[in-house]
Formats: structure tokens, sequence, C-alpha cells
């Protein structure tokens, strides 16, 4: 029997007017107002499934995200941190506005990145460990004797990567590409055999 995992990315975490900025591991932001409106939304919308674990990156934008969703559950199971669900380290663009990273690294380089989960020059973090560790939580969530839906809140650094390390791409006849947007979500089945396939990707309530 399939267990199925929702990888959501957590909301925005600037608003309309702000200076938005390459915001990683080390750049612990709140939800802006929108984000909050976003968590919001994804709450309703999740409100029907009863999730039987819930696993959040330790940043602050990826727990509020989580809390929300668990508050309008009717159950809702004990939040757990899972700390490699933080976020990529970005070097020296960490928390730098997009026009500044695309001066450093050109945007060929940040095309390979949405593309292909290509590091840029600088970024700090390896994105075999990273795959290693989705696959190790694959494979423990398929050994659980528990059989319900799982909720995962992370960032979009590291969203990618359950793609990547389940050998999984995004549909490009629907523009799908690695990117998860804000507040948006992934569906994935997950077989007693640690098998992933994906239902949906990018999707936004």
């Amino acid at each position: 029997m399939a267990r199925t995992l929702y990888i959501v990315r957590h909301g925005n975490t600037f608003d309309k007017g702000d200076t938005v900025t390459r915001v990683g591991a080390r750049t612990d932001l709140p939800l802006s107002s929108s984000g909050q409106a976003q968590a919001e939304a994804l709450a309703a919308h999740f409100r029907p499934i009863a999730f039987a674990q819930a696993i959040a990156g330790p940043l602050k934008r990826t727990r509020q995200t989580a809390e929300a969703i668990l508050a309008e559950q009717a159950a809702p199971p004990e939040l757990e941190i899972g700390n490699f669900l933080r976020e990529i380290d970005y070097g020296p663009d960490e928390n730098q506005p997009e026009e500044a990273v695309i001066a450093r690294i050109g945007q060929p380089a940040l095309d390979a990145w949405e593309r292909d989960a290509v590091p840029p020059p600088g970024w700090r973090f390896d994105p075999a460990a990273i795959e290693g560790q989705w696959q190790s939580l694959f494979a423990k969530l398929a050994r659980s004797e528990e059989t319900g839906p799982v909720l995962i809140v992370t960032s979009n650094g590291i969203a990618r990567f359950a793609l990547t390390a389940a050998g999984l791409a995004p549909d490009p006849a629907r523009h799908e590409t690695l990117k998860l947007k804000t507040g948006a979500y992934g569906m994935f089945q997950l077989a007693g055999d640690g098998s992933v396939t994906l239902d949906d990707w990018n999707v936004r309530v």
C-alpha cells in the first residue's frame, strides 16, 4: 500500500514593495503578511486530510507554515523537526538581491540551478548528501508501521532534491521546473519497497 507524501514549500518572507533577497540557511526570516495568508490557504486546503506525521525544517518560515497547517487539523500529529530540511547555504549570495546574484554568477549558472539543480560557484552544500538524506527519509517512512499521509514543510533549495533523489523530473509539458514556488506543494506516493512516484508538482492553492 502506498503512503502519500505532501512536500510543501513555506510561504512568502517578503511582501509587495519589499526588497527581495535570496534567503538561505543562514537567514532565518519569519513569514510575511502574504506568507501567513499562503499558510492559512494551505491549512484550509489540507483540512480534510488527516496527517499521520508532520516534519518541518527548523527555520521560522517552515515551522510557521507547518504550524498553520496543523492548527486546522482535527487531531494533528506532533510536529517533528528535520534539520536537513533547513535550506541550502547560498554562500556569498546569501541574503543578496537577485540582481546582485546574477551579476556575480551569471544567468546561465542560475538557469542550470533551476533546470538541473547544479550548484553555482560558491554555494555551500553537497547535492549528493541532500539526496541521500531524502532517500533515507523515504526508506524510513516506507518501513514505518504508520500508513497515513505525511506532511513535509521545507524550502525551495531542499525540496527540489526530493525529486532528484527519487529519479523523478517535473513535466515540461506543463512548464514545470525543479523550483517549488512559495506556498506550493508536490504530492508523492511512497511504496512499501521505498520507490517514489510523483502525482503532482508545484500546486498552489
